[in-house]
């Protein structure tokens, strides 16, 4: 465990960058043959080709049912529209280059991240994926066969790229394209548009993070007209009716469920939590988005996104495990910025498979869990407050060691 976090320290000589790649390799195939032991079905990955076949033949996206678990379509037209390559290949290859795909996303994703809380540097990259992978969201992601490392990596790619000029023809790219294959990144263009309004409206100039916003918004309406202009009935089926079932994507109290509604599932013991939810997700997005909004506008970009990013996985209806992706640059970012202690116990949740701990599957034991296993369901949620509470209270006063963003340039990475 101490290896994840001990390894952000300075450089060492150039000659041990081959040591950290030869062991960052040997966990990836070790990891490789663990799942290939465990018979990992990859069955989400499953589900995206059968809605890529889905397209091509020209059938009911959101009538399918896929996979011996019957699993419906979730995500907007847009994704199923970039699925339809993999019906191209059969399943065992497609499963072997989704693998191989997923572990390179994760030392884009890990780089990303370092690049984010300022320790970019190439043999670090090697000594954190190394251990990473083995972490519960990153390994079930990679179990599913899901796209949670791509969608990251193209938030962070988005927010780390310092253009000149702090604007270019990419920006917005990234977060937009995200934001059309899936809704959850959304938060994070509007999380822009709230810095620049508050900037704007504090006297300064609010236009570099308008323009990022905009940028997103562009690059996601178009994709999303594509997705209509291709498949029109989908597209007004989804956007006018299933977008708001959010019971179609699984059970509310299921263990794997770590967003807001399904901690208040479990402690209710009730499927549905109902208004009480909407309140407590209305609240907690924003004092969210407040708490990313002033990292931001103090120049704090690194507290500012994994604000967003948690604020996001909370308050999202379901955020399953493997959703939490975004536990890396949280631990990263404590653990660079002094918070030792909050560091190791987020990586202790995160790599201790601790939601699995508890009775679940058939049967729907969730709905009737006590104090204990309540609570060990309720951990990742709680390392996501933990982080909000922290991205409020550590940072230094106007005044006192820090200054604001200067209005005319993009915030810093601290």
């Amino acid at each position: 465990m101490s290896a994840f976090v001990t390894v952000i320290a300075p450089s060492a000589p150039r000659r041990r960058v081959p040591m950290a790649a030869c062991v960052c390799l040997l966990s990836f195939t070790a990891f490789w043959a663990a799942q290939r032991a465990a018979h990992v079905s990859m069955i989400d990955l499953m589900v995206y080709r059968a809605e890529g076949a889905t397209v091509r033949a020209g059938g009911d996206l959101y009538a399918l049912r896929a996979t011996a678990a019957h699993l419906p379509t979730t995500y907007p037209p847009f994704a199923a529209l970039l699925f339809t390559p993999l019906t191209l290949l059969d399943t065992a290859p497609l499963r072997a280059l989704a693998t191989a795909g997923n572990l390179a996303l994760l030392l884009v994703f890990v780089r990303l991240s370092l690049k984010l809380v300022g320790h970019a540097r190439g043999e670090t990259v090697w000594w954190v994926a190394a251990p990473a992978v083995w972490c519960e969201p990153v390994w079930t992601t990679l179990r599913y066969g899901q796209i949670n490392l791509l969608l990251a990596v193209l938030v962070l790619w988005d927010l780390c790229r310092r253009p000149a000029g702090g604007h270019d023809r990419w920006t917005g790219v990234g977060l937009g394209l995200a934001s059309a294959v899936k809704l959850t990144p959304a938060l994070f263009p509007v999380f822009l548009l709230a810095t620049g309004v508050v900037a704007h409206l504090g006297g300064g100039n609010g236009r570099p993070w308008l323009r990022h916003a905009r940028g997103a918004a562009a690059v996601f309406a178009g994709a999303t007209l594509s997705a209509a202009a291709a498949l029109p009935y989908d597209s007004w089926r989804f956007w006018t009716d299933m977008v708001f079932r959010v019971g179609r994507v699984g059970h509310a109290e299921e263990t794997a469920n770590q967003a807001l509604r399904g901690v208040l599932a479990r402690s209710l013991h009730t499927p549905d939590p109902g208004a009480l939810w909407t309140v407590c997700a209305a609240v907690v997005a924003a004092l969210g988005l407040a708490s990313a909004v002033r990292a931001e506008l103090r120049g704090r970009r690194p507290w500012a996104v994994c604000a967003c990013a948690v604020t996001a996985l909370l308050v999202s209806p379901v955020s399953w495990t493997h959703h939490w992706v975004w536990c890396v640059p949280v631990v990263l970012l404590l653990w660079t910025r002094g918070h030792r202690a909050p560091a190791l116990g987020t990586l202790l949740v995160f790599c201790s498979y601790v939601p699995w701990w508890v009775p679940h599957g058939s049967g729907r034991p969730e709905l009737r869990q006590g104090g204990v296993e309540f609570a060990l369901s309720a951990l990742y949620g709680a390392a996501g407050a933990l982080l909000l509470v922290l991205a409020w209270t550590s940072l230094p006063k106007p005044g006192r060691g820090v200054e604001r963003v200067k209005p005319s340039r993009r915030s810093r990475t601290s």
